[in-house]
Parts: C-alpha cells; structure tokens; sequence
C-alpha cells in the first residue's frame, strides 16, 4: 500500500487544486518511464483518485508497470507530475523496487505519446513515514516525483511502514 492511505486525507485538501491544474496538454500522456542506473524499462499507466479520494495503486497483478498520477502535470510540463509503483509483491521485486539506490545527478527519462523523451536528473531521495508524507512537496511544487513504498514492512497491516520518494527536475 504505497502513498495512498496516508496521502488520500491530505489529497482531500489540494485535491480540487490539483483537478483544475490539470494542464491543457491533457491529450499528451506519459507512455513508459525509463531510469537506467537501476535497470528499470516499464510502462506507464494512468492513476486517479479513488471514490474515497486516495490515490490509485497500480494493480498488483502487474508488478513491473508504474502509474502516472492523471492529476498531476504531463512531464515535461510545469507543475509537479507523479509517478507511483510498487517496490515489491507478495513473491518478487516489482517496478520500483531498487528506487531507494538513485542517487543525485542519475538520469530518469519519461516517454510521452507526443513521441518527446524528457529527461530529468535526481534531485534527492528521501523515506519518510507514511504518516508525514509531505503531500505539498510531491503534488504541489514542480518537478518529478517517484514514490513507492519502503522502510519496516509491518505484517499486522500487511502494509510498508514508509514511503521512498525520488525528486527530480529536467535535465
């Protein structure tokens, strides 16, 4: 359970902000995402909100694709654009699962269905709590945002404990 728990309440406060920002690109979308320094080549698929306003997951019957955030910028465009995948599943490693080894400086490039490749280089990583997530800085100010799930796996939950969050801006 990545972001969506902990983000979907704080969701609820920018989640009209973050509708109406959509940008007007809204016929371009992110086709594939491409980080080579942790061996990741995966599809993209589109996310939105939940009817209880979290955040969608990609389906876990798909372990080795990511989703686009359909409420967050096209990358490339301003604005902050949101990339969420699963580190791993009940049996393997999924999409996002070496995240947490980006360092500063490492490339991450998204394909768009506009044929564009952005480029962006690493900002930072950090992990945080799920109950601090900082949903400001990952939906709200400019630049990509990776985000998976990471630290202690708390087995009562059957959930991460912490999310790992890559920042990024266009190279």
């Amino acid at each position: 359970m990545l972001a969506g728990a902990a983000t979907g309440l704080l969701l609820v406060a920018f989640g009209k902000t973050m509708q109406n920002s959509t940008p007007a690109a809204a016929s371009v979308v992110p086709k594939s995402i491409d980080i080579p320094s942790i061996d990741v080549e995966a599809p993209l698929m589109k996310l939105g909100l939940t009817k209880s306003g979290e955040v969608e997951l990609p389906p876990y019957e798909k372990p080795k694709v990511a989703g686009w955030y359909t409420g967050s910028a096209v990358p490339g465009e301003k604005g902050a654009s949101v990339i969420i995948g699963h580190v791993d599943t009940k049996t393997a490693p999924a999409v996002f699962y070496k995240l947490r080894q980006l360092r500063k400086g490492q490339t991450v490039k998204v394909e768009r269905s506009d044929g564009k490749v952005v480029e962006y280089k690493v900002d930072a990583v950090e992990q945080v709590s799920k109950h601090d997530f900082p949903a400001q800085r990952v939906y709200v100010e400019d630049g990509l945002k990776l985000v998976t799930c990471g630290g202690k796996f708390d087995y009562a939950k059957g959930e991460y404990e912490d999310n790992v969050i890559v920042y990024a801006s266009k190279a």
